[in-house]
């Protein structure tokens, strides 16, 4: 009998906590795939891998771990993440605060996106006991104070813009106040908050430890230019995690360039906050998809950038990928790169890769992709009608980055 469940494009933001299963017991990705022989993606998420991770960088960190829910919101991932020690989470919305609160009643929510809605500033407040809100503008500023009146323990955070770096996912443009802004913002916030904080994100998938250090010191003198107590620095995410082209230097690297640089702030007593999301995830989740046709060195598969691949498809990630054939030992190891056409008619539903696979890998087989995740089931979107997938969760390891060549040869 399966164990899985299904999802759509819109779970599980939508749906009740108390609505969903309790976790079955785990099998791994080969055994999952021999008995249920899917014809539909599925979603492989594992606790282990994930608690792991989750222990590993909050002992590194020194300070609080915001968990970025919208970097993958599934039960089954926060769940595997508190059994880690993550205790606060980073949330843009509603929905997430509400997925949030459901499950952890004691959890630290903290609403970290700068532009919000009048009545989602009032529901975090009134309904759910959130006291920590992210700006970056003084129309935002006002905003707040107005929705939550002459409110006690309130957090104010401003979020400072960074030039574009080199961060593989650049993410300066969209928020973020200038430095004469932030300063400014900084001194109107000051008699309205209990902690005052500054905030900043270097971008997604940041390999440089180097870029820290840089934005701590333009923080500094937008702090210094304010001339206020700060309670709270906030060195956003974008840790990197290893991929086939990209291997990243080690944890303990980002945070001995953050320990230093906050030191040189000078602000004793203050508190660190961190808002990782595809460095606590990535490695625990991947999924299972199907070739459904080969042309050449392009294999049709069931799963695409309007799925789990999006990343794959427009920014061109490639994943560490081995293929499944169940009950057949392989007596070829040879190997060669192809591209993957996703299930939809959009002729755009393309991933290049290259993905390192064997040779002789053909219709019926399946793949599993891994590093998936962040950013994969939850972009997933209902165009043309593939919207489903399975999420299970399993007991093996995940990949192991120093034999990825190994992992392509799988049978």
């Amino acid at each position: 009998m399966s164990v899985m469940r299904v999802r759509s494009a819109v779970s599980p933001l939508r749906r009740r906590i108390s609505d969903l299963p309790m976790p079955a017991p785990l099998r791994s990705v080969d055994a999952l795939v021999a008995e249920e022989r899917p014809e539909e993606p599925i979603h492989c998420i594992r606790p282990a891998t994930l608690a792991a991770t989750a222990r590993d960088f909050v002992a590194a960190f020194p300070g609080d771990v915001l968990y970025a829910v919208k970097c993958n919101p599934d039960p089954s991932v926060l769940r595997a993440l508190w059994a880690g020690g993550v205790r606060h989470f980073d949330c843009a919305s509603p929905s997430e605060i509400l997925l949030v609160r459901q499950m952890f009643p004691d959890a630290a929510i903290h609403f970290m996106h700068p532009i919000k809605a009048r009545g989602a500033i009032r529901e975090a407040w009134t309904r759910h006991g959130v006291r920590d809100f992210v700006l970056d503008s003084q129309a935002e500023l006002e905003k707040i104070l107005q929705e939550i009146g002459a409110g006690d323990d309130l957090g104010l955070v401003v979020r400072l813009a960074l030039p574009k770096g080199g961060a593989v996912l650049d993410l300066s443009g969209k928020f973020g106040a200038e430095a004469e802004e932030a300063a400014a913002l900084l001194r109107a916030a000051r008699p309205h908050a209990t902690r005052l904080g500054i905030a900043f994100h270097v971008g997604s998938q940041c390999l440089d430890p180097l870029a820290w250090r840089q934005a701590l010191a333009t923080a500094g003198a937008v702090i210094q230019a304010a001339g206020v107590r700060i309670d709270i620095v906030d060195v956003g995410g974008g840790f990197p995690v290893a991929y086939p082209d990209m291997e990243p230097v080690a944890l303990g690297a980002f945070m001995a360039e953050i320990e230093d640089g906050v030191d040189r702030l000078g602000l004793p007593g203050v508190r660190l906050w961190t808002e990782p999301g595809r460095a606590l995830v990535a490695g625990g989740g991947s999924v299972v998809v199907q070739v459904q046709a080969r042309r050449g060195d392009m294999l049709y598969i069931n799963d695409g950038v309007y799925g789990s691949l999006a990343d794959a498809g427009v920014l061109g990630f490639r994943y560490p990928v081995r293929r499944i054939r169940p009950g057949i030992v392989a007596d070829d190891t040879t190997v060669r790169d192809f591209g993957f056409y996703g299930p939809t008619c959009d002729s755009a539903d393309v991933m290049r890769g290259p993905f390192t696979l064997p040779a002789d890998i053909a219709e019926g087989d399946w793949i599993e992709i891994s590093q998936l995740g962040a950013y994969g089931a939850c972009l997933r979107t209902g165009f043309n009608g593939f919207d489903r997938a399975r999420i299970a969760e399993v007991g093996d390891a995940s990949v192991d980055h120093d034999d990825l060549e190994g992992y392509a040869r799988a049978a």
